[in-house]
């Protein structure tokens, strides 16, 4: 069986930026220990699969603007994922022949939409704001420099006062990796210097301890800043090596986060 593949990099416009995620069109689903084995094979944060909605009054050999829509790291499925949800609308947009405006995604997360402009690519995703929480000691142990909030939703945020604490922070991955947290992680999160917040985001027992630029975590990102700093439409950077830039609005129920992408690599999976 051949696959295509496309190797695109999320929430950046050069390459080598962002966050690389493997997508995978299909036909219909694969067993999903084959879709796990190949998240495992491409080694990258996430790999996403997807298939079409077929819709009885759309023309069979023309794209439906509706699709499912699943994510997997090299370890587990994911309930939600922004970098690969955004990839994945680059790869139908600009390599698939599709021409409208507008994407619909269902997945575990339930309904998603995705609009597309000459320059972003925009992600309607449900708000996770997070509540005053309790980690086990040993995650707060993990961290070098202690934060001045605590919250959770799917994952931990973890507040601290300033980027540069937020740049120089160094888990200790003996401790960090004694904790489950599937299928979240910690984002520690501070004011920007030069954006409106910045954050950095690990998940123990992964093979890629710190992801590269984490949409999903902005789904709790956003109105926790939102509300902080009294503004719905904000700038983040994601400090990780190969950096990340989003632009987030608040919307209530929903948020959106927007970015960029660029073709890596397009080929062929065999298996």
């Amino acid at each position: 069986m051949d696959l295509d593949f496309y190797h695109i990099d999320a929430f950046t416009n050069q390459v080598f930026g962002g966050n690389s995620a493997a997508i995978c069109p299909l036909d219909k689903w694969l067993d999903d220990h084959v879709m796990q084995n190949i998240a495992m094979e491409n080694a990258v944060a996430e790999t996403a699969f997807f298939i079409p909605i077929i819709n009885d009054s759309v023309n069979n050999n023309s794209l439906n603007n509706d699709f499912e829509i699943r994510w997997f790291t090299p370890e587990f499925e994911m309930d939600l994922c922004g970098h690969a949800t955004l990839a994945t609308a680059h790869v139908i947009t600009r390599h698939l022949g599709y021409s409208s405006s507008v994407i619909n995604f269902e997945s575990k997360s339930g309904p998603l939409s995705v609009t597309i402009d000459e320059r972003f690519i925009h992600l309607n995703f449900p708000s996770r704001k997070p509540i005053l929480a309790t980690p086990p000691q040993n995650l707060i142990d993990a961290f070098d420099i202690k934060p001045t909030e605590i919250l959770k939703s799917r994952d931990y945020v973890f507040v601290f006062d300033n980027e540069q604490q937020i740049k120089t922070l160094k888990p200790n991955l003996s401790l960090f990796d004694q904790i489950n947290l599937d299928p979240g992680g910690v984002v520690v999160t501070a004011p920007g210097n030069s954006v409106d917040f910045v954050s950095r985001f690990f998940t123990p027992q992964s093979s890629i301890t710190e992801d590269p630029v984490t949409g999903s975590a902005h789904c709790s990102l956003i109105p926790y800043w939102a509300e902080k700093l009294n503004k719905q439409e904000l700038t983040a950077l994601q400090l990780s090596a190969r950096l990340g830039t989003l632009h987030c609005k608040n919307e209530d129920e929903r948020v959106i986060i927007s970015g960029e992408a660029i073709t890596y690599m397009i080929g062929t999976i065999t298996i």
